[in-house]
């Protein structure tokens, strides 16, 4: 079997929520397979997440250079191919970071490339066994890959549970001098712009009340915003409603929002793309409410049901309401 890397994304230190899903997402390629993190970046930061890494993974690879403070695909993309072994498989988080890192990693390693998988179906023979998902998660599409180049795979963010009991004790080897000097670069980080915080801050909420396009009316928002009063939650919301401006910008859960650690997270009316899913970390318990009964969302939801939101929540309030007495 092939050699399992991991690449681990990190930020002030602490490691992303996706290095626990990771190394499940490795075990369904091959349980028995050792799995090493590839953390990169630069100072006590660095440090930080490594450590963290070696309590998750038996062996953890460290790129340190100070040219990595800001963590550039660039720069990092000829580090890895330094280092990562002819024939090996390398997962990687399908976000942002990770999808500018990994088509160009796959050419130069003249490896495989499976974008956004969603789950593996193991390995037969030579050959890997994944699925991803078409036209916003309507359909599964198995695809096999070739492993004796070895293949590059980014992984959606919520497709596997992370594991959260994960207790190595792994050993982290300082890789740098083999990585090589970071080469000179077409672009440069420059400043991270963050979202201004509304008046509400859905960061740091318990409960979430999400609401996407199944509400087909700004005037219905009234019904959210009153279940939302009577369950104690705050409301927030998927990219449609902030593009037709029914919320402000600062409500958004997903990529290209807010990212949100909730205990409890209801989706209702909403399709579940993974730009939206890959705001929601922590692994809350998720409701999902869609009248859609084959919506991607049902796939990542802990109970789902089946039914037009303008309908059920009223119903919910009212037995809400009723059990306050």
């Amino acid at each position: 079997m092939a050699e399992i890397f991991a690449y681990i994304l990190h930020k002030d230190g602490k490691a992303d929520d996706t290095a626990y899903e990771l190394i499940n997402a490795a075990a369904k390629i091959d349980p028995e397979a050792p799995v090493t993190a590839v953390v990169a970046g630069s100072g006590s930061e660095l440090d930080s997440a490594c450590s963290e890494a070696a309590k998750i993974y038996p062996a953890v690879w460290k790129i340190d250079n100070e040219a990595l403070a800001y963590v550039n695909a660039e720069a990092v993309r000829p580090m890895l191919v330094n280092i990562i072994p002819k024939g090996a498989v390398l997962l990687l988080p399908h976000e942002h970071f990770g999808m500018d890192l990994a088509p160009g990693l796959s050419i130069k390693l003249d490896a495989a490339y499976l974008p956004d998988v969603v789950d593996f179906e193991g390995v037969e023979g030579s050959t890997l066994n994944a699925i991803r998902e078409e036209f916003s998660g309507m359909v599964s599409t198995h695809v096999a890959a070739d492993l004796s180049g070895g293949v590059v795979v980014t992984v959606r963010p919520g497709a596997f549970a992370p594991d959260e009991d994960a207790a190595a004790s792994g050993e982290v080897v300082d890789k740098s001098g083999d990585a090589g000097a970071a080469p000179a670069l077409m672009r440069r980080y420059l400043e991270t712009l963050v979202a201004e915080v509304g008046e509400v801050d859905i960061t740091k909420s318990e409960i979430l009340l999400s609401i996407g396009r199944g509400i087909e009316d700004e005037e219905n928002l009234e019904i959210v915003f009153d279940l939302a009063k009577v369950m104690g939650a705050d409301v927030s919301c998927s990219r449609p409603i902030v593009d037709a401006k029914w919320l402000e910008k600062s409500r958004q859960v997903g990529t290209s929002g807010q990212t949100v650690k909730p205990k409890v997270y209801i989706a209702c009316g909403i399709s579940g793309s993974f730009q939206h899913l890959g705001g929601i970390k922590g692994s809350p318990f998720i409701v999902a409410v869609n009248k859609n009964p084959k919506a991607p969302i049902f796939q990542a939801a802990d109970v789902g049901v089946a039914a037009d939101i303008l309908e059920f929540l009223p119903e919910l309030q009212e037995a809400i309401e009723e059990l306050k007495g």
